[in-house]
């Protein structure tokens, strides 16, 4: 194992601690069933992901990518990046806080375990999208080192960015799997952000990568398909 990828494993193990002790802390309790839910579904696509991952060549040098920011990185994607690190963290916050002190009451167990199963799909989707695209990064720039060429296959046959679409669906899922109405409130910044970030990568990349304006003539929408 590589230090880079031992570097990733442990990025996404504090991950999972952070989140566990947001939710928690902000709750004041242990005893939330919707929250351990939530993580024993975000621990298990991370480990279905390493098992469909880790024994591909191409796949290691991706998780090898994504563990650094390397030359090339764009500048407007570090700023991006920020909001995200502060509106991410506070939907778990705010959702705990919410849990303490009720303020969203009345939550459907119905609408809980729906907002679950739609959460497991849009993991499979950015699952399926790290198999399908070796150059699946945590930032914007044009891997030349690594031989960059546009990745058309998957679910990148159907939108340009398919890992950004199962975000979408992540942000709007999550706030109602943990029952809090009042965690929406930072969604609305990520959204905005992702929409922002989607744009100006898919610029990028049309400015910059050889052949994707050609693929981006074959694959109209670039997050929802039939809207954008």
């Amino acid at each position: 194992m590589t230090p880079a990828i031992r570097k990733r494993l442990f990025q996404i193990g504090f991950l999972v601690v952070f989140q566990a002790l947001l939710l928690f802390a902000a709750a004041g309790t242990l005893k939330w069933m919707a929250a351990w839910a939530y993580l024993i579904l975000y621990v298990a696509y991370i480990g279905m992901n390493g098992l469909i991952l880790f024994p591909r060549k191409d796949s290691r040098e991706m998780i090898e990518e994504r563990s650094q920011i390397k030359e090339g990185s764009k500048n407007w994607d570090k700023v991006i990046g920020g909001i995200t690190a502060l509106f991410g963290p506070a939907i778990q916050v705010v959702a705990g806080l919410d849990e303490r002190f009720d303020w969203t009451s009345g939550m459907y167990p119905w609408a809980q375990i729906t907002a679950s199963v739609v959460l497991a799909l849009s993991y499979a989707l950015f699952g399926w999208a790290m198999v399908s695209n070796k150059f699946f990064s945590t930032v914007v720039r044009i891997q030349k080192d690594r031989g960059h060429t546009v990745q058309s296959g998957g679910p990148y046959a159907y939108v340009r960015h398919p890992g950004y679409a199962s975000l979408l669906v992540s942000y709007l899922s999550i706030p109602l799997m943990l029952g809090s109405v009042w965690a929406y409130l930072p969604v609305l910044f990520l959204i905005l952000n992702l929409i922002v970030r989607t744009a100006l990568e898919d610029r990028t990349l049309q400015n910059e990568l050889e052949g994707y304006k050609e693929y981006a003539g074959r694959v109209q929408n670039r997050l929802i398909p039939g809207v954008w």
